[in-house]
């Protein structure tokens, strides 16, 4: 897998976790399918974090998140005392041209062998996750190698 390093356009990728279950997004949530010839998985967009203020070399690169096509991008919210995954209505290329970082939507990307995880930046110690049944939402959890999956697998598509 390409590590993503600074660059000035998103990388596109396809992603999977370990149980072949992809990313689709269905209304204004990400959920998981099966990946299959009927289902229709999202491609994300991955672009390195200008700002290096927030930077953590032992954690991996500053990266912002976005759905390839649409305007959409990944953040941490709290939601009922709770950090939560969301999607928001912001381009992550209007994200890296902004003056400062935009933590929300900052994540960790961590290169491990030829997987990957994805840490809030917000909320440290919470990874993006998918859970092992077909049409549950993609999630934040501090359970890493437990009930969710939380490594990923990166293919990329430009």
């Amino acid at each position: 897998m390409p590590t993503i390093q600074s660059q000035q356009f998103p990388r596109v990728f396809g992603i999977r976790d370990p149980l072949q279950m992809a990313w689709v997004l269905k209304g204004s949530s990400l959920v998981t399918a099966p990946l299959s010839a009927n289902v229709q998985p999202v491609s994300l967009g991955i672009v390195s974090c200008r700002h290096t203020e927030l930077q953590d070399k032992g954690k991996g690169n500053l990266v912002y998140l976005g759905i390839q096509g649409t305007r959409l991008s990944l953040c941490c919210a709290e939601i009922q005392g709770k950090p939560a995954l969301q999607i928001k209505e912001n381009e992550i290329m209007d994200l890296y041209n902004q003056n400062t970082a935009q933590k929300p939507f900052l994540f960790f990307h961590h290169e491990e062998g030829p997987s990957s995880s994805f840490e809030s930046v917000s909320y440290p110690g919470w990874f993006i996750a998918t859970a092992s049944k077909e049409g549950h939402p993609i999630v934040l959890t501090q359970e890493r190698g437990k009930a969710d999956n939380t490594d990923f697998y990166l293919h990329p598509e430009d």
